[in-house]
């Protein structure tokens, strides 16, 4: 017994698309993360950003990179992490089977929404996560507005 099949040509063209857009991004990928070279490919750092209204917190993995070998800069508004992975030395008669652990330079800013006191600024180092907590200025925290009533009341005394 032979089945009919509907065919439904909006289907075709977004199962195209999605194979396009799996292409590009596979390219775009292999381009700024990849390894080798001289290790001067640069890739951006992902960043977890969040806020609380006293604070921004930035958050970073950077494993097996020294505390040392980051730099964290704020300057008109914009925050800067700059690094660098160093690649492992490689020893004589070995083949790698799969390599896919990146290393070169890395550099990630971005710029804040509000207004912050640079002063307080502070950045930790624990297991590889790089955290920056970074203040807002008073100006730009949210201002709390007490309710008055507009009615009165007047006591009476006998």
């Amino acid at each position: 017994m032979t089945t009919i099949a509907r065919w439904e040509p909006f289907r075709d063209m977004v199962s195209l698309r999605g194979a396009m857009d799996r292409l590009f991004d596979d390219a775009f990928q292999s381009m700024t993360a990849r390894n080798g070279g001289n290790g001067n490919n640069m890739f951006a750092l992902a960043l977890d950003v969040s806020e609380n209204e006293n604070e921004f917190v930035i958050k970073a993995a950077v494993p097996g990179i020294a505390e040392d070998d980051l730099e964290i800069i704020f300057n008109n508004h914009v925050l800067t992490i700059t690094g660098e992975f160093k690649a492992d030395e490689e020893e004589e008669g070995t083949r790698y089977h799969l390599r896919e652990r990146r290393y070169g330079k890395f550099s990630r800013s971005l710029t804040l929404p509000a207004a912050v006191k640079e002063e307080g600024i502070e950045a930790t180092f624990d297991n590889g996560i790089l955290t920056i907590h970074v203040p807002k200025a008073e100006e730009a925290k949210p201002k709390h507005i007490s309710i008055r009533s507009g009615k009165t009341i007047e006591a009476k005394s006998s």
